[in-house]
């Protein structure tokens, strides 16, 4: 009996371990680095800050804790910090998806979800992304079954006393957006620094 015993103690322990396992992978949630050529994008320390989580720079957003929902229906507009920015110059943030409404067929390419002008270099040291917003921050939203895809923040330089606008084509549309003809078009040339995530739709 004595021996019966021992070995039912010893089955309900083993019983029990999944579940405990189970319960800690549960509360431990990896951001995943992105592999190359993605990795390659993210260049110049840019910081993308979102509550939670912190800087998801050149990182998958991961499924577990509900990051991926949290992210395109509760977060706002994340802190975007770049250290090396010089305090009296001006800078443009640009957030866009180049993968709508999917990386196989980016017919929508460059979708706009940030645009931001006149952004001083000693607010973006700590931060704050304060300046002339051409299009309000739009929360990353994949459609379902469309796959990961990439959403890309290129800060450029802003010339002096160059005014940054939108043409009013572009104000009508978010989608199929010239970024190549806007860069030109505004002397903007190659950015000071860029980075990117990649996530999917919650649901997938």
């Amino acid at each position: 009996m004595k021996v019966l015993g021992t070995v039912l103690v010893a089955v309900s322990l083993l019983l029990l371990l999944p579940s405990a396992w189970g319960s800690e992978a549960s509360h431990t949630c990896v951001f995943q680095t992105l592999s190359e050529p993605d990795h390659k994008f993210c260049r110049g320390e840019l910081e993308v800050i979102y509550p939670e989580v912190g800087d998801v720079s050149c990182s998958y957003i991961p499924k577990c804790q509900g990051y991926r929902q949290k992210l395109s229906q509760e977060w706002g507009k994340p802190r975007v910090r770049f250290p090396w920015a010089k305090k009296n110059k001006k800078y443009v943030l640009v957030m866009v998806d180049p993968d709508s409404p999917n990386r196989a067929n980016p017919k929508h390419r460059f979708w706009r979800h940030w645009l931001v002008s006149d952004i001083l270099g000693s607010d973006l040291r700590v931060g704050k992304i304060k300046g002339k917003v051409l299009t309000d921050y739009s929360p990353p939203k994949p459609p379902r079954y469309s796959g990961y895809h990439r959403y890309q923040f290129r800060l450029y330089r802003q010339p002096a006393q160059k005014t940054i606008a939108l043409s009013p084509e572009d104000k009508e549309s978010l989608g199929a957006w010239d970024l190549k003809d806007f860069v030109e078009d505004f002397g903007l040339g190659h950015p000071v620094a860029s980075t990117q995530f990649l996530t999917k739709n919650h649901m997938d």
